[in-house]
């Protein structure tokens, strides 16, 4: 009985910090909430969450990371950028992890000029191709929260159902 209790408890951390972690780059939000998700399964014996849905909730928490990365190349491609711009963006993402929120704020963006301008494009370019990745940082931002609002929603169903 305390067991579960304490199970259950952690599991409401892991889930609270996860969704902290949407916000704060420091903290991997979808992992941290689909370990509480677990832990929330287990606490019970898996009795009313089993391995299938457990699976389902892993790849969304997968997701959250290629939509991370794609969008701010999606974003970069859209406003006219070159495949440098669009690579450039990818790896100012990851590097912008590094540095808390400004990077992640500003990596893309800095990416993707750097990318183009490498391609000796003038800075005009460079500029639609960084407001194009950052317009894809936004768009990442709303494919995570509405995959972790998922990965909450597919448990709620399998466990009151």
């Amino acid at each position: 009985m305390t067991i579960t209790i304490i199970l259950w408890l952690l599991a409401v951390a892991l889930i609270v910090l996860g969704l902290v972690g949407l916000l704060l780059p420091a903290i991997p939000g979808a992992p941290v909430l689909f370990a509480g998700l677990v832990l929330a399964a287990w606490a019970e014996d898996f009795a009313y969450v089993g391995w299938g849905t457990l699976s389902v909730l892993g790849v969304l928490a997968l997701l959250t990371y290629l939509a991370d990365f794609v969008a701010s190349a999606f974003g970069a491609q859209r406003f006219g950028a070159s495949p440098r711009a669009v690579t450039g963006a990818i790896i100012g993402s990851v590097v912008g992890l590094f540095f808390g929120l400004p990077g992640v704020l500003l990596g893309p963006f800095i990416g993707a000029v750097i990318g183009e301008l490498s391609t000796q494009r003038h800075l005009g370019a460079a500029g639609r191709a960084g407001i194009g990745a950052t317009v894809g940082l936004v768009l990442g931002v709303a494919a995570k929260l509405a995959l972790t609002l998922a990965m909450l929603g597919v448990f709620a169903i399998a466990r009151l159902t």
